[in-house]
């Protein structure tokens, strides 16, 4: 019976059936919560438990049918490991291939040339907190002097029963498309304590709601301009029969309507972590209560930020935090920032996918990260730069950053839902590898500028420092 309602469904709507079933997943979240505040509130731990394992399966199974035993089967060998091997480096390490290789292994035994909705695709945030669980579960057993404050937040003192394993795992809040969140945060929300109102359900009704609503209104632009801004209109001859400028125009109004198949989905799924007391963050430095725990947009800085680490930093925030987190400053002992900036930027490529489209927009993000850091720099050191960017010139200035900002965001995102080589090299041969030549001729122009722009004092106090 729900099969044939789907098909209609999705029909009607002009959507594939499994994005279809997705987001009624994701909308689904919110009377889940409501369940949860209205008669799970109170209740103990372990039907707290019960309740977020049974209703995450569900959803699972009504995505993705018996195939979620691909995440059950994870879920239980990490369970196993943390068990067994106890708070070792080997359980971490351990974790760490075996989640992974999981990972990857379904990537290669399910990868088409197309963006598919399949079990992988809640694998992959399903990996992050699992491997996360092992380093938290690890520092737990670490002298307290040896962490940061971070990683004493996250720290489990005790070890986790399989129940509240299952339950973390599941939680409808963010098993399907995240956000990432740590057992210690989990286990707060079902002792009731992350609300603004002791010993109640917390007051987020209303800022669940504000957040539900920009997610709805992003995925109401969604379907309405993706329609005209297909990621196939770039492999078709009537591309490349358009004017340079049009082709370029084109990749950035396809790169802000591409974005916002993301963005709508974490707004709402983090309006759902919110409703149920998840995203409570506690007091702000006014003394207002904050929401933002599982925030994985800055929505406002998005669509107004004119730089690239602007739009990166307010974008899929949650899993930039555990990337820093678990793998950025974990090699510290590296001794380079810039190895383990590259390190980081490699493991998210290969964590998203094993297509080739993957790892060149990601060294495209740290060519164009590391060449904006030296423009600013520039501009910052560089007395006449600094007046111009403060005259009244800079509304104008602020166009062309914006301009320049989306064309080469877009830029990167070609390959990244292109996958393969074939279709990104057609595309970025049709437009001259400009985003290449743009940023290398600025990597290799920035110095001589420097010396040109900016007083020889500051040039010798830069290398002083």
């Amino acid at each position: 019976m729900a099969a044939p309602l789907m098909e209609k469904l999705s029909e009607s709507l002009g959507s594939p059936e499994p994005a279809v079933r997705l987001i009624l997943s994701v909308l689904v979240g919110y009377p889940c919560a409501l369940l949860y505040r209205q008669f799970f509130f109170h209740q103990p731990p372990t039907v707290i438990h019960l309740y977020h394992a049974i209703s995450g399966l569900s959803l699972a199974a009504f995505n993705f049918g018996t195939q979620l035993y691909h995440s059950a089967l994870c879920v239980l060998v990490q369970f196993l490991m943390m068990r067994l091997m106890g708070r070792t480096i080997t359980t971490v390490l351990a974790s760490f291939i075996f989640q992974m290789a999981y990972l990857l292994s379904g990537y290669y035994y399910t990868a088409t040339e197309e963006y598919d909705i399949k079990w992988t695709m809640p694998q992959c945030v399903l990996a992050l907190k699992l491997i996360g669980l092992s380093f938290d579960y690890y520092d737990g057993g670490q002298e307290p002097s040896k962490l940061n404050e971070e990683q004493k937040r996250s720290a489990l003192a005790n070890v986790p029963s399989l129940l509240e394993v299952i339950g973390f795992s599941y939680f409808y809040g963010g098993f399907l498309v995240g956000p990432q969140f740590t057992l210690r945060s989990y286990q707060r929300l079902v002792k009731g304590e992350l609300t603004d109102c002791p010993g109640q359900p917390p007051n987020s009704v209303i800022p669940a709601m504000k957040r539900f609503s920009l997610g709805l209104l992003c995925l109401v632009i969604y379907a309405i301009f993706s329609p005209h801004y297909p990621d196939s209109y770039y492999l078709t001859d009537e591309y490349d029969a358009q004017p340079f400028w049009y082709r370029c125009v084109f990749i950035l109004l396809w790169a802000k309507v591409i974005l916002y198949k993301y963005v709508s989905c974490w707004v709402i799924a983090e309006g759902v972590c919110i409703l149920s007391g998840l995203g409570y963050n506690g007091l702000g430095q006014n003394g207002e209560h904050q929401w933002d725990a599982c925030a994985n947009m800055k929505v406002w800085t998005f669509e107004t930020t004119p730089l690239f680490t602007g739009t990166i930093a307010s974008f899929n925030i949650n899993t930039n935090a555990w990337v820093a987190r678990h793998v950025f400053k974990r090699l510290k002992f590296l001794g380079n920032k810039l190895l383990s900036q590259v390190t980081a930027l490699a493991f998210l490529a290969i964590w998203h996918g094993t297509h080739s489209g993957y790892l060149l927009c990601f060294s495209m993000e740290f060519i164009i990260v590391n060449v904006e850091r030296q423009a600013q720099a520039l501009v910052r050191d560089s007395p006449l730069l600094t007046r111009l960017a403060n005259s009244p010139l800079y509304p104008l200035i602020y166009l062309v950053q914006q301009f320049i900002h989306w064309l080469f965001m877009g830029y990167p995102l070609v390959p990244f839902c292109l996958f393969t080589y074939d279709k990104w090299l057609r595309v970025y041969s049709s437009i001259y590898f400009c985003g290449h030549i743009f940023f290398f001729t600025l990597y290799l122009g920035i110095p001589y500028l420097r010396k040109v722009l900016v007083p020889r004092k500051e040039r010798s106090e830069k290398k002083e420092d």
